[in-house]
């Protein structure tokens, strides 16, 4: 009865995301005609459905800050990755214009699909030729002064209860090469609100609590610097994580 329950609450919640998703369509379709000169409308409608969406069947978010985060600057945002749930909870903490850099099934998805054509960057993990050109396009994000959200784990944990896996090295290559500080952020139960993509044990309502670590600087430059940075933003989150999910 449980798991029916929690599956009807699935299909209401994509029932509300598409919802809001087709209320934003007609704006969302005259922003993508030029998404460079419509970027943060862009970023906006994408924030907007997300939230709306997990407002809709009583999902909230809890945030706890190590630090004040001045969000006027530019990080590569580091999150755990351990359900759909949380890309949107990525849009609700930064209020400031930011891409996603994901697989490239989202360009599949219905809805993510306009934003992974326009303003975020899509990865397909066994092809050089398209990580050159998604570590290329992020570069110049950096550059321009925007945020970039990667899940250094690469995939979503295939075991339940989820752990947090080892990273790879292209969020701590890019932000060492280009002097950006990285945001580490622990998302620390999105899965037991929605793990994965919900189609083995569905959703509920309920609170999402997040860890916001310190941003942490690179020192420096080359391969053992954004090594050493890696190191040091796992064994911070790894800390955060095991602390809550004793």
């Amino acid at each position: 009865m449980v798991r029916f329950l929690r599956k009807i609450h699935l299909y209401a919640y994509f029932a509300a995301v598409l919802f809001f998703f087709c209320l934003g369509y007609p704006f969302l379709y005259f922003y993508a005609r030029n998404p460079k000169k419509h970027y943060r409308k862009l970023v906006f409608f994408r924030r907007w459905i997300s939230l709306a969406g997990i407002y809709a069947v009583g999902i909230r978010v809890q945030v706890k800050y190590e630090t004040p985060i001045d969000w006027s600057k530019n990080y590569v945002l580091c999150a755990n990755h351990t359900s759909f749930l949380d890309i949107t909870i990525l849009n609700y903490l930064c209020k400031y214009p930011f891409s996603f850099m994901g697989k490239i099934e989202l360009l599949n998805n219905p809805i993510t699909r306009i934003f992974f054509q326009t303003i975020d960057i899509p990865l397909k993990r066994d092809s050089k030729i398209s990580a050159f050109k998604a570590y290329k396009r992020a570069l110049e994000l950096l550059r321009e002064g925007k945020s970039l959200a990667i899940f250094p784990e690469g995939k979503i944990d295939d075991n339940y209860p989820p752990d947090l896996h080892h990273f790879k090295s292209g969020a701590f290559r890019m932000a060492s090469e280009n002097q950006t500080s990285i945001l580490p952020i622990v998302i620390q139960d999105a899965w037991q609100i929605l793990w994965d993509d919900g189609k083995t044990y569905g959703t509920k309502p309920g609170v999402i609590h997040v860890s916001v670590l310190a941003p942490i600087a690179p020192n420096a430059e080359g391969s053992e610097a954004f090594s050493s940075l890696e190191a040091e933003v796992y064994h911070k989150m790894r800390e955060a994580w095991k602390i809550y999910n004793k």
